[in-house]
């Protein structure tokens, strides 16, 4: 049989990310999926081997490549959007899980259990190392919002300075040394020009 599913997981660079947003550098879902894959991966390694924790980082990888593709059906929508208020989350969350249905289906029948739940479409409990891998990547996720915009106020675009403050504090919240020690050894380097990068002084 045909499948069509990588067809439309390709058009995932089509889906733009913050329209509702002046950016200086736009960004699409395929770019977005591809740093928080890289994101998720450091944060494991970080927790492995500076706090003694036994992440599957590669497992977490593969949960972060396909953690939006059902955007390609509903489109970004910004979180301001989405979060207005409980009935329009519960509406968009129903609108998510059909877009998952749909991709599901066009998986090949003997595939469908491994690709069910890399699209949120699980059958009985979750196990709590998928759970746990799930938050990390909900961190990446953030993570990658937080780094999105301090490249954004780098650039001089103030349209992103409540966006950060927002998103700083959604981290904190987050309580994760994971997280903590990317911010401290790693984020800043990130609202650095080229020329602080290669300044080895």
């Amino acid at each position: 049989m045909d499948s069509h599913f990588f067809a439309y997981m390709y058009r995932l660079n089509y889906i733009e990310r913050w329209s509702l947003m002046r950016n200086t550098t736009k960004e699409n879902v395929a770019e977005h999926s591809f740093r928080v894959a890289l994101l998720v991966h450091m944060l494991c390694e970080i927790g492995n081997s500076l706090f003694e924790k036994q992440f599957n980082a590669d497992r977490a990888v593969t949960l972060a490549l396909f953690h939006d593709a059902t955007e390609v059906f509903t489109g970004d929508i910004p979180t301001p959007v989405k979060h207005h208020n409980p009935k329009m989350l519960a509406s968009f969350r129903e609108l998510e899980a059909l877009a998952a249905e749909r991709l599901l289906a066009m998986v090949p029948e003997p595939m469908q259990k491994t690709y069910a739940p890399l699209l949120g479409k699980h059958h009985g409990s979750i196990s709590p190392e998928e759970q746990t891998l799930q938050a990390m990547v909900k961190a990446a996720d953030l993570l990658d919002a937080y780094l999105k915009c301090l490249y954004e106020l780098s650039a001089g675009n103030r349209e992103f300075l409540v966006a950060r403050g927002q998103t700083e504090q959604a981290l904190a919240a987050l309580n994760m040394p994971e997280v903590e020690w990317f911010l401290a050894h790693m984020a800043p380097s990130l609202g650095m020009t080229l020329d602080e990068l290669s300044d080895k002084s």
